[in-house]
């Protein structure tokens, strides 16, 4: 009978011992979720990444919209195979600042040049559905955004696109 208690006992303790381990690993693992977050999180405040830039980043996503440029509507050849087909589009460009308004006019041919190049090396296979007006915008979003060198471009906006 002493032996039976016994047994629990350390049964017991085993299980105490398990439970104990058990709740060390999520502490460790809950501080080590806080440290990636704290360290993720202040990434914009270290050395060379600067305020404005950490700024930017958190304005891309905002629901503040900044100044529209609008791009007059163009017209290009794009590659097929069945003949010859034409994209017609027109963009607005939402920027950061009324000082990247100000970039954009000054480098609208530059810009358009990009746009114009970008859009004719698509295909009507790839722009006739949502994922290719989808992947066009992030390549134009891309290209632009080399070309700028003060401010950037936020977001583009296709205000007509026409596929023939």
């Amino acid at each position: 009978m002493a032996e039976k208690k016994k047994e629990e006992q350390e049964g017991g303790k085993k299980s105490g011992g398990k439970m104990g381990l058990i709740i060390a690993a999520v502490l460790l693992l809950a501080a080590g979720i806080g440290a990636g977050a704290y360290y993720l999180g202040s990434k914009g405040a270290l050395p060379g990444t600067g305020s404005a830039e950490a700024a930017r980043a958190a304005g891309a996503n905002s629901d503040i919209i900044g100044p529209m440029i609008e791009i007059e509507p163009f017209i290009v050849n794009i590659l097929d195979n069945d003949g010859t087909r034409y994209l017609k589009a027109a963009i607005t460009l939402e920027v950061e600042t009324n000082a990247g308004r100000q970039e954009v006019i000054d480098r609208m041919p530059q810009l358009r040049d990009a746009i114009l190049l970008v859009a004719s090396n698509k295909t009507f296979d790839e722009l006739r559905d949502l994922q290719g007006k989808l992947q066009l915008r992030a390549e134009l979003l891309g290209r632009v955004n080399e070309i700028m060198r003060r401010d950037r471009v936020r977001r583009i906006y296709f205000t007509e696109f026409v596929v023939q």
